[in-house]
């Protein structure tokens, strides 16, 4: 059977891969990183054109905590012998299609990542973390959980998916079909904003569309230089070891500095429409219903879709033949995790983590469950975010090793390991 893995890795999105791109770096580590896709895909759903990175492309997998290393934003520029045109090109943000190639790039250099194989099953079996795959059982001493977020579907909507509704993760699987069609998108955030703007500039446009958002408005991201303070490693220790009460209360107050819409695109979005409303001639209707939420629909004869909408003051009525909603994601505990569900600590449904983003469990103490883009509750709004991936992979690694990456000193058990109570 041989050693266990010093880890296994579930999932390999951006945060698994910026994990393995840094364990290169450890000499005599032993990881591996188990995905169940065929390939490596990044929200292919929503790469669409002039779809760009609302962060700075020095916000990779590795720069922010090793420059050096090979496998930088920078590198594959380099390695792709467009280094110069790209600075000439001077584009304000990086278009996400990009960035994409750029993951895929270091995602075919990592040894560790295997793809096509789906973890089933974790548990805690003689000694090590037993892994359950279609091609046999991993064995491993530590656990780090990359699975990503899952696609938030809104009640009225969670027992309606079909190729009429659909999440717009899966939007461009659907785009095409969407031509002379009225479409609403439910929805008003950045993801929103871009399908928005995709049918309002598609060779072929809907016939109708609607936009309803439960938001007053649609207000832009907070990218102000104060503002991005709270993307700093300092920031997410700090919000760390602040009460929970008072956690709770700054993730709502910071809501739009993750979670608004680029100005760039909203200046975009508002001209795209004032050209469909006043200037052309042939453009199908588009209404903007902000402070509107879905709270029902009904199908009518012939397959037509009529959304219930409710707003502060009244209630009213839309009609679409598809809905995309641009409803955002969830964090979560994969459902691989099942057979540890009960040896985990939670407080108000949300699992209890420790300052190396490891879970509390009652196992062992030099076997620990780390989780990548899972603890917004704990670290702040940029946790689900590019800015501190590359942070807190080695936050990980530092932990799983026992070393500091910086100085290469031992860390004792009560640095690495120590929870915070959140009362």
């Amino acid at each position: 059977m041989g050693d266990p893995y010093d880890y296994a890795a579930v999932g390999a999105g951006p945060a698994n891969l910026s994990l393995a791109a840094q364990a290169q770096a450890r000499p005599g580590l032993r990881g591996v990183h188990l995905e169940r896709a065929e390939r490596f895909a990044w929200h292919p759903g929503l790469l669409l054109p002039g779809a760009t990175l609302q962060v700075s492309c020095l916000k990779d997998l590795v720069t922010p905590v090793d420059p050096t290393s090979p496998y930088t934003f920078l590198a594959f520029l380099h390695a792709q012998g467009r280094f110069h045109q790209f600075l000439n090109a001077r584009f304000r943000a990086v278009h996400r299609a990009e960035f994409d190639a750029y993951l895929r790039w270091v995602a075919e250099q990592l040894p560790t990542v295997r793809f096509g194989h789906e973890v089933h099953a974790v548990d805690f079996t003689g000694g090590c973390f037993a892994l359950e795959t279609r091609h046999g059982t991993v064995r491993a001493r530590h656990v780090v959980l990359g699975t990503g977020q899952t696609p938030y579907v809104p009640e009225p909507f969670r027992d309606a998916l079909d190729d009429t509704v659909f999440h717009s993760g899966q939007f461009l699987r659907h785009a095409d079909g969407l031509a002379g069609k009225r479409v609403a998108v439910v929805g008003g955030g950045q993801s929103g904003a871009e399908v928005v703007r995709h049918l309002l500039t598609a060779r072929a446009r809907p016939a109708e569309l609607h936009w309803i958002t439960r938001r007053p408005g649609l207000p832009p991201l907070d990218e102000s230089a104060f503002t991005n303070d709270l993307f700093l490693p300092g920031a997410a220790r700090a919000f760390f070891h602040l009460p929970a009460s008072e956690q709770a209360a700054r993730l709502a107050a910071q809501k739009y500095a993750g979670d608004g819409i680029d100005d760039t695109l909203l200046t975009e979005l508002y001209q795209l429409l004032y050209l469909a409303t006043y200037v052309e001639q042939d453009a199908g209707p588009v209404t903007l219903l902000t402070g509107h939420e879905v709270t029902g629909f009904t199908r009518a004869a012939g397959g037509a879709l009529r959304l219930v909408l409710k707003s502060a003051d009244a209630t009213a009525e839309a009609e679409a033949d598809a809905v995309v909603l641009a409803t955002g994601y969830r964090q979560g505990l994969p459902a691989c995790l099942r057979p540890l569900l009960p040896r985990i600590r939670f407080r108000d449904g949300l699992p209890r983590v420790r300052a190396d983003f490891s879970l509390e469990w009652d196992g062992p103490a030099g076997h620990r469950i780390h989780v990548q883009n899972g603890a917004r509750h704990a670290f702040g709004i940029a946790d689900p975010q590019l800015s501190l991936l590359a942070w807190r992979s080695r936050t990980v690694l530092d932990s799983i090793t026992g070393t500091d990456s910086i100085t290469g000193t031992d860390r004792t058990d009560a640095d690495r390991t120590t929870a915070h109570d959140h009362t």
